[in-house]
């Protein structure tokens, strides 16, 4: 079963985090608790924290993720084991609140996520009215983050619209940059050119429910990056950098790096 989740007249946005159980690089890690708390838990409370949004919902298909969200008083909606990606599962969400204007879809392992990440891209959607879709970047640190496949790339225009996420590194720089008058190479990214893509998005309702309702396109499935599909299909997507970066969890050393943190702190 589900919670009844309500959208009042006033509410115009809200925060859904798909949690899957099955994993497989770390098997069942929205319910790991090293911290005592789960990581799921850590994530919903972290969303909690924004300003705009009027309420924070785990959108899953599995009952154990759905009674983790019972012990600790969230809310949560039961979707079909059918949906292929956390955007269809927000989609899902998305149709049993339809007065709902703007649902930003924060991962569930992502219980860094800072709260005003998410309201920065409700606010780029709020007063950018002709686009559907909003992200997050950041500059890229290192040439190895830059060459790590993991690390999602984007490359931006003038107006902070997406014109492409890649796995690869993206530009291409054909030429090595020398600073005038020297043979050292300039610092790594210094001013920055290559970003990393957080994996935050905010959608105005029609535009999230129109796009996963097309087949995954050819871009997608290549690099098995869900949002080439709203690009593919001509639409628009707008991102800001930030200088935060959370840290996702995908592996058993990102967990205990995170509970390595949350014990320092």
């Amino acid at each position: 079963m589900s919670r009844t989740i309500t959208a009042t007249a006033q509410s115009r946005s809200f925060v859904v985090i798909p949690a899957r159980y099955a994993s497989t690089r770390l098997p069942r890690k929205m319910l790991l608790r090293e911290t005592g708390k789960t990581l799921l838990q850590h994530t919903y409370e972290a969303a909690c924290a924004a300003r705009k949004p009027a309420g924070v919902i785990v959108a899953t298909d599995h009952p154990e993720i759905a009674r983790e969200v019972e012990r600790f008083h969230g809310d949560f909606v039961i979707t079909s084991p059918d949906c292929a990606s956390g955007t269809d599962r927000v989609a899902e969400v998305a149709r049993k609140l339809p007065r709902a204007e703007i649902l930003v879809n924060v991962q569930g392992d992502e219980p860094e996520m800072s709260p005003e990440s998410i309201d920065h891209v409700i606010e780029l959607l709020e007063q950018t009215p002709a686009a559907g879709m909003a992200t997050l970047a950041t500059p890229i640190r290192s040439a190895e983050q830059l060459a790590d496949p993991a690390c999602v790339k984007v490359v931006f225009d003038n107006k902070g619209r997406a014109l492409y996420f890649s796995r690869s590194p993206i530009p291409f720089i054909r030429d090595t940059p020398q600073r005038a008058g020297s043979t050292v190479p300039p610092t790594f990214n210094d001013p920055p050119l290559f970003h990393q893509h957080l994996g935050i998005y905010a959608y105005r309702r029609d535009t999230l429910l129109e796009v996963s309702s097309l087949p995954p396109s050819s871009l997608e499935q290549a690099e098995k990056l869900e949002q080439l599909r709203m690009l593919q299909s001509g639409g628009t997507i707008l991102v800001a950098v930030v200088e935060h970066s959370a840290s996702g969890i995908d592996t058993p050393a990102d967990y205990a790096a995170f509970v390595a943190r949350r014990r320092a702190g």
